[in-house]
């Protein structure tokens, strides 16, 4: 299979495989979405950044001796048909980098990243196409792939999205955290760990 070193090599309207995937070789930040390609945005703004700091340092804090382990992207995220094989990259047509994400299943890692859902994520948004990504069409992958906790969090407007899987493998909305609300945020898979949401929004 041929290198790519271009993005401009690749068809837009293409579908792709990981096994694609592992012989692109150019600078651009892409995610394969159910096989089409999704250019990411420029370098995060320093808000973003400080904000998926602040979360890091919270989470994995909270995670130092827990099994669980927490990755800030770049972090590859292999998702798939669960009812089709997953042993061949060339049955993987997702591949996504979410901010952050929380695997508890030791299981699902190696050296590539994760292959199957974490059991949490958390897109800190950016202005742009990225932001409609995340709201919309991650939130129906993740929910369609089993992720038991997606955050969506919203740095300019200091707010939390919280959505949990439910039995019905649907996502709801249980909590926004932020605004006149200073309540800390809590996931619910850990009740346990409190993110005061001044320590997530400090510059």
């Amino acid at each position: 299979m041929a290198i790519i070193t271009n993005l401009s090599q690749l068809d837009p309207q293409g579908t792709y495989s990981y096994a694609d995937y592992l012989n692109w070789q150019f600078g651009e930040m892409v995610e394969l979405i159910k096989g089409k390609i999704f250019p990411m945005s420029p370098a995060p703004s320093v808000r973003h950044q400080s904000v998926s700091r602040n979360l890091v340092i919270g989470i994995g804090h909270f995670f130092r001796a827990s099994p669980c382990r927490v990755f800030a992207a770049p972090f590859d995220v292999r998702l798939y048909n669960r009812a089709r094989s997953a042993q061949v990259a060339q049955d993987i047509f997702t591949v996504v980098q979410p901010d952050l994400c929380v695997v508890c299943e030791v299981a699902k890692l190696d050296e590539q990243g994760c292959l199957g859902a974490p059991d949490w994520i958390i897109e800190v948004l950016s202005p742009g196409k990225n932001a409609a990504r995340d709201i919309t069409l991650k939130h129906a992958l993740y929910e369609e792939n089993g992720v038991r906790e997606y955050w969506i969090v919203y740095p300019n407007d200091r707010l939390i999205h919280q959505f949990v899987l439910t039995a019905e493998a649907r996502y709801q909305l249980i909590n926004v955290w932020g605004g006149d609300d200073l309540a800390p945020a809590r996931p619910h898979l850990f009740p346990d760990l409190v993110l005061p949401l001044a320590d997530v929004f400090e510059d």
